[in-house]
């Protein structure tokens, strides 16, 4: 049966998540320190974030009563300036693997944390608190987009599913038309390219509140 065209859901983090680890597994493991597309961080330290936002996203679905007005009160850090600042890293000495597993494992908590949690649920985000669908929706987008950022960094092909890229659309840039490929306007509204008719933004952000 097919999703109406603004739902995304916790399977489509689980989805998302499993296609982007089996294109990242075809990488060269010596090549995880090479910079991820226009980041400032590497490729490692690329997934390691992605990695820390399913988590911390799953965490504020944990509780009975999401904050409204701020994240969870984690001890961030960062393993070198300029780095991304994470509650989550992965042991180095267990190479590009464990990486995957930690990616698997925290997309996996958030999926089953979205499940159980009542649709009504608001938790606070910086664009604005929003409910499980819209988490849901933000974290597709940040594994999407984080993915391709890697995928640059590793010399890897990266194409994600255009209906799903257009369902976070519609969810989280109700601001942009798609008019043209889902992933290239995704693209465009994270400020990862250009397109011919849309120069590259310096700033953007998408729109979870719920009921927005």
């Amino acid at each position: 049966m097919r999703k109406a065209d603004t739902v995304v859901d916790e399977e489509d983090v689980r989805r998302v998540v499993t296609l982007a680890i089996d294109a990242l597994r075809r990488a060269d493991p010596q090549a995880w320190e090479a910079k991820a597309g226009t980041l400032d961080w590497t490729c490692w330290e690329t997934l390691e974030h992605l990695a820390d936002d399913l988590f911390t996203y799953a965490a504020r679905f944990g509780l009975t009563k999401p904050p409204m007005s701020t994240v969870l009160p984690f001890r961030t850090s960062s393993e070198r300036s300029g780095g991304p600042a994470n509650v989550i890293f992965v042991e180095r000495d267990s190479g590009p693997e464990a990486l995957m597993t930690i990616l698997e494992a925290c997309g996996g908590l958030l999926t089953s944390v979205l499940r159980a949690a009542p649709s009504t649920t608001v938790a606070y985000h910086v664009f604005g608190p929003s409910d499980p669908e819209g988490f849901a929706a933000m974290a597709v987008v940040e594994t999407l987009v984080h993915t391709h950022d890697i995928a640059q960094g590793l010399d890897l092909e990266w194409s994600p599913p255009r209906e799903l890229c257009e369902r976070v659309m519609k969810r989280l840039f109700p601001h942009v038309t798609v008019d043209g490929d889902a992933w290239e306007v995704l693209l465009w509204a994270t400020g990862r390219i250009a397109l011919p008719d849309r120069p590259r933004l310096t700033e953007w952000r998408w729109y979870g509140t719920h009921g927005a």
